[in-house]
């Protein structure tokens, strides 16, 4: 099997378009130099990824003689569906309670669905990830629908109640009274001091679960009382 028959038919036939938007360059050519620079396989994840600086430095500066106006097109055409032209989706893992044992469920505030750059109370998505110290699964992204149902008088606490089976949720920025209500669901909020990517924050949350994850992060993950004791002993001394 070669690499191209690992992508989807989606993703090989955006970098083909992708590629026509730039100048003396195929789509063999590009596919080149985004495993080259990505690593393979190439994953929507990983072209979510994709900057300016990132494209211009590729495969040794290759493309850097490009217009800047036509790379940042290419990168539009590589992120977007082409059915749909909205930022592409990423793929849900199918899960069952107990798939994944020593794991927490964590909520991400998104707009894109791969960075955490959303606001609790107005991001367009949340997205629903599974994670243990040594694997990551997105299992459900939740879209809020307050706008559409005018019933719904406080919009923070739908929120919350969206991702109540969630132990932490990541979002940009929350306001004082939302983060309550958050609090009040069982849920641990956390603010980051600006836009990373999703997979960063999973790597960095990973670091923490496998070398000593506080007390309160163990007992959600289902450590016994016993391992939380040791961590807690840990963090004290």
């Amino acid at each position: 099997m070669s690499s191209q028959d690992t992508m989807t038919r989606e993703l090989a036939l955006r970098i083909g378009l992708a590629a026509r938007a730039l100048p003396d360059t195929d789509a063999k050519g590009l596919f080149n130099i985004l495993t080259e620079s990505l690593g393979f396989p190439l994953t929507e994840e990983k072209i979510a990824g994709i900057t300016l600086p990132f494209l211009k430095t590729a495969h040794a500066g290759v493309l850097s003689f490009i217009d800047e106006n036509i790379l940042l097109q290419a990168i539009a055409i590589l992120k977007t569906d082409i059915e749909t032209g909205k930022p592409v989706k990423p793929s849900i893992h199918s899960y069952q309670d107990g798939d994944l044992p020593n794991s927490i469920r964590i909520a991400f505030a998104s707009n894109d669905y791969y960075t955490v750059d959303g606001h609790f109370g107005s991001c367009q998505q949340f997205l629903i990830y599974q994670i243990s110290a040594s694997a990551a699964y997105l299992i459900d992204i939740r879209v809020p629908d307050h706008e559409n149902n005018p019933q719904i008088e406080d919009k923070n606490t739908y929120r919350a109640e969206l991702i109540s089976d969630c132990k932490v949720a990541y979002m940009a920025s929350v306001g004082g009274p939302a983060a309550a209500k958050i609090v009040r669901i069982g849920i641990h909020p956390l603010k980051l001091s600006g836009t990373e990517k999703i997979s960063d924050v999973i790597s960095e949350l990973q670091s923490v679960i496998s070398l000593s994850p506080p007390p309160w992060l163990a007992k959600a993950m289902g450590v016994d009382a016993a391992e939380r004791f040791k961590f807690e002993r840990e963090s004290v001394g």
